[in-house]
């Protein structure tokens, strides 16, 4: 071994200027078209690139076809590719690569899973009129058992990654970036995926053709590559530049490259010395001979690597990607990447947020859907509201997309779903250990460890996250851990286990609202000053606990001719308290000759969630359209435990029970949805959804004596509800990047069991909602950047809608609403350098005027509370500069939310809210620090806005009879920085 490394390294001392080969910055590789055939044996697209000086593809011509929607693309992903030029010293050269391409039928996984991807490589021949003399190889990241890199060519280095995972490799004459700016190890990815480029040692062009190299990428899935060891083309005729990889492992002391058991193949490299110089041209456009023994070079293409299509132009699949820079508090504010969502919380942190969507106050999930990769996480009959659903407990740096359908357009979309559903699929792109340590303002800490196991992949990941903190004011505190850990599991080719689990617990304290009377009067128990009121607080006994688990085992199968099947069972085990009081001295009736024990409601739950849920896809064409039917089940069964008290304002003894059940339901569901293509500018798409709910409550709050006499004290009730659900939409390309959308469905929102009747045939919500616009994609065709806009206008209208209920604390049904509406949005994305999204959104939401019709959507009463006008502007940019001969990268993100003028009652409006949030990071190899400003501009704004009647003065003072505005104060300027630690021991795992 060391004797052939001395002969390379001899002979790359005779070259003249060195060459270094192109280096992939930017290689997403191809997606498995939507509208492909069913497979049944891979097919193989060979494209030919010519790699330009600047590094971008010039030209992408098909070699060898298989098909004219897989030519496409192939074509569409590599004319996306960018590179580091190759050079000879300081000049840039032009090449040419041919690249096998391959689609292959996919295996076991579900629509929206993530992606396994094969290894990509290419052979290059050097474009007419350049020359060469030497190529140098070195190795970012040197291996255990591979010789060093050397100046000399033949250096050899190892690239090594598993299935899914992000690739990590040594790149040859450069360093590789990764994730985070100013990575060492690991090169550029396209938005979604960490895909980490390998040319090791590769073949330095010469004037002839017949030298090669080698570029891969990845875009959902990991990219294997490696070209090490390259010999190095010399002038003397005859020579013969050629890059062997091995379909077995390269000799022992060469670079041997090992692959996870799901890899299609492994990777290694080895070199063979040049011919002596004054080889004889070959002629130009001719690639390398490969040996009986090379690998053929190429990338693979699994399973269905992109979202399923939307269903309606409010359908949105967001990657988080570069967005995720942007500061945010929690997971629950990635949703503000959706149009017209607003969020607010008058809880505190470990408080779910009151979600504000398409026009609709949907509380803390009355009217959301929300699901956690297919587990649903609202929660029945809940005190604090029906529906509440906290995604506190999820950890930020898990998250890999959110699926947010707007609107009751998709069959699978369940109960809860009226303004829309909101699911989080999580992953883990990069492998190895990342540590962020943080402290802030007031003070705040946070420890998050996320880690990826090197031999697995993104489905693979196990994160801890802990928080605590003092809060932005008195009576804010708040500590919580959360810990995540998924494991995908391969069983056979065809088939994939994917278990979950989740643990949180948290407890906070809450300020709660505060008169604006008191505020400007300086009457709150805090410092007379402006700033001090405007934070105060009047009942230290708010706030609350909360604990969530979950486990979750989903199978996943492919069936002949690609169909595919999946079944999910899950177990949710949650426990909640929360106290809060928006009338002080209000609602009570005390004892003769007592004062008020005062307002605060506890609110209690207790529950346990089984659960099962399936879709079957077969591998069916009809009309051109392939896998166009699904048909889908739900089986959900709920034992929980809601309770109601009243709370003595000293001590927080309670004194009094409003209600106290015991809730068993249980929701049989299923569903069928078709997809055909009648025209080629044409896409139909029909389902309907069917569900069952049967109602068991026993009321342990009843009354000793009712009319009657005597009696217990429980009592049991039964009730059944039963609605279907139609849901359709037509999809028509008005030209390639243009397409026209127009969707309708019913949906509906099963009865808060605590208002049922026995024998009932229990009521449920009923929405109906229909949306048509305009989506926009701008892509390909050699553009280093993705441009995507969207806009439609909706009308929705809701059969019992909810507001606010001060008394209660939560919401209670008004009746009917009707809501007229439109949004707009668009996503930028220039490689891995900037990404920005903004958004605006416009709803009116009104109360009907009784008996009009009901296509008088703008008539009516305004109803409170909901902003009529949103917007969201999210941005990053990356880069990189050289800092004492060291590379440095850095990154700027930007985060801002505009609120309109918000109704109150009495026809009342809050002022507008503008919100400016900013990042910055710099990153030198496996080190980060950043620094982060939540409202940069230091606003005093208020989070929520109501409008009643209260007392807070005290027991014994007199109760107002008028309104008067109450607000939840919201975060002023906060400052946080943030130690993040890169650590990879995949290396020392060798």
């Amino acid at each position: 071994m060391w004797i052939a490394m001395l002969v390379m390294c001899a002979m790359g001392a005779l070259e003249g200027v060195p060459i270094t080969p192109p280096v992939p910055v930017e290689a997403a590789a191809p997606s498995m078209p939507v509208d492909a055939p069913v497979l049944e044996r891979p097919a193989t697209v060979v494209l030919r690139l010519t790699i330009d000086e600047v590094g971008e593809v010039s030209r992408a011509e098909v070699q060898s076809s298989a098909g004219q929607v897989f030519d496409r693309a192939a074509m569409e992903a590599a004319v996306r590719w960018r590179f580091q030029p190759a050079r000879r010293g300081e000049a840039p050269l032009e090449v040419r690569v041919d690249v096998p391409v391959h689609f292959v039928p996919e295996s076991a996984g579900g629509v929206g899973t993530h992606h396994d991807g094969e290894a990509m490589a290419a052979t290059a021949v050097l474009a007419r009129g350049s020359d060469s003399t030497g190529a140098r190889s070195t190795s970012a990241a040197p291996v255990s058992g591979v010789a060093s890199p050397s100046d000399g060519p033949g250096s050899s280095t190892e690239s090594r990654s598993s299935q899914g995972a992000s690739a990590r490799s040594a790149v040859a004459g450069a360093e590789s970036p990764s994730d985070g700016p100013g990575s060492s190890t690991g090169s550029r990815s396209s938005r979604g995926a960490s895909a980490r480029s390998a040319v090791a040692g590769a073949e330095s062009p010469s004037d002839e053709p017949g030298s090669s190299t080698e570029s891969r990428s990845s875009r959902g899935a990991s990219a294997r590559s490696a070209v090490a060891g390259a010999e190095s083309p010399s002038d003397e005729p005859g020579s013969s530049t050629e890059s062997r990889s091995s379909s077995e492992a390269s000799p022992r002391g060469l670079a041997t490259g090992s692959t996870s058991p799901g890899d299609a193949t492994g990777l290694a490299s080895s070199a063979q010395a040049g011919a002596a110089p004054g080889a004889s041209s070959v002629e130009q456009g001719a690639t390398t001979e490969a040996k009986p023994s090379e690998r053929v070079l190429s990338t693979t293409v699994r399973d269905v690597a992109a979202a399923p299509p939307p269903v309606a132009v409010g359908d949105f699949h967001i990657e988080v990607g570069q967005l995720a820079d942007v500061p945010r508090n929690s997971a629950s504010d990635l949703m503000l990447l959706a149009p017209g969502v607003m969020l607010a919380n008058h809880g505190g942190e470990g408080h779910a947020e009151t979600v504000f969507i398409r026009g609709f106050d949907a509380g803390e999930g009355k009217d959301v859907e929300m699901r956690l990769n297919g587990v649903p996480l609202n929660e029945v009959s809940h005190a604090h509201g029906h529906g509440y659903a906290d995604t506190y407990f999820i950890i930020p740096e898990l998250v890999d997309s959110l699926r947010v359908t707007e609107g009751p357009y998709d069959a699978s979309q369940g109960d809860f779903g009226v303004a829309g559903t909101v699911e989080y699929q999580l992953g883990l792109k990069r492998r190895g250990l990342t540590t962020s340590v943080s402290y802030g303002s007031f003070a705040s800490r946070r420890l998050a460890l996320v880690w990826g196991p090197p031999e697995s992949g993104e489905a693979t990941f196990v994160g801890l996250l802990l928080r605590q903190g003092d809060g932005f004011g008195p009576n804010r505190s708040y500590a919580n851990a959360s810990a995540m850990a998924q494991v995908e599991l391969l069983l056979g080719d065809d088939t994939r286990l994917r278990l979950l689990g989740t643990s949180y617990g948290a407890r906070f304290s809450s300020a709660g609202v505060v008169r604006e009377t008191d505020v400007v009067d300086s009457r709150l128990p805090c410092a007379p000053d402006a700033d001090s009121q405007f934070f105060c607080f009047y009942d230290e006994n708010q706030g609350g606990a909360s604990q969530r688990h979950i486990v979750s085992a989903e199978l996943q199968s492919r069936l002949k001719r690609g169909g595919r099947l999946v079944q999910q069972g899950y177990v949710v085990l949650r426990q909640t308290r929360i106290r809060d009081n928006f009338t002080g001295f209000v609602q009570d009736t005390p004892p003769v000759g007592q004062s008020q024990r005062g307002d605060t409601a506890e609110g209690f739950y207790r529950g346990n969630t089984l659960g099962l849920r399936g879709r079957y896809i077969p591998g069916v064409t009809l009309l051109g359209e392939a896998r166009p039917l699904e048909l889908g089940y739900v089986a959900r069964y709920d034992d929980v435990r809601t309770r109601s008290r009243r709370l003595r304002d000293s001590g927080g003894a309670p004194y009094a029970t409003l209600y106290d059940n015991q809730v068993r339901t249980t929701n049989l569901g299923g569903y069928a949805s078709l997809r055909v293509s009648p025209r080629p500018w044409l896409t139909l798409r029909a389902g309907l959804r069917l569900d069952t709910f049967l109602f068991g409550v026993e009321d342990l709050n009843r009354p000793a004596v009712d009319r009657d006499g005597p009696r217990l004290t429980d009592e049991s009730v039964d009730a059944y509800g039963f609605f279907a659900s139609p849901r359709a939409s037509a999809e028509v390309k008005l030209s390639p990047r243009l397409t026209w959308m127009t969707s309708a469905g019913l949906g509906a929102r099963s009865s808060d069991a605590a208002a049922l009747s026995d024998a009932e045939l229990a009521p449920y919500a009923r929405v109906a909602s229909g949306e048509t616009g305009l989506g926009w994609r701008l892509e390909g065709e050699g553009r280093p950047y993705t441009l995507e806009a969207r806009g439609a206008v909706f009308a929705t209208r809701v059969s019992q809608d909810f507001v606010f209920d001060e008394r209660l604390g939560r919401n209670q049904p008004i009746g009917a609403s009707q809501r007229l509406g439109a949004f707009a949005t668009s996503r930028f994305v220039w490689s891995e350098w900037m990404d920005v999204q903004a958004s605006v959104a416009w709803a009116r939401a009104t109360l009907p005027v009784p008996g009009a019709s009901a296509w008088k959507l703008w008539d009516g009463a305004v109803m409170p509370y909901i902003p009529a006008l949103l917007g969201r502007l999210d941005a990053s940019v990356r880069g990189d500069i050289t800092l004492v001969g060291e590379r440095v990268g850095w990154n700027v993100a930007l985060g801002h939310s505009a609120v309109g003028p918000r109704p109150l009652p009495l026809d009342r409006y809050s002022e507008p809210v503008f919100l400016f949030d900013v990042a910055t990071r710099a990153r030198w190899s496996w080190v980060e620090f950043g620094v982060s400003v939540g409202n940069a501009l230091d606003t005093r704004w208020r989070e929520t806005e109501l409008n009643y009647v209260s007392n807070f003065r005290g027991a014994d003072a007199p109760a107002s009879l008028l309104a008067t505005r109450h607000f939840t104060a919201g975060p002023p300027r906060t400052f946080r920085g943030t130690l993040t630690l890169y650590l990879d021991f995949e290396e020392e795992s060798r």
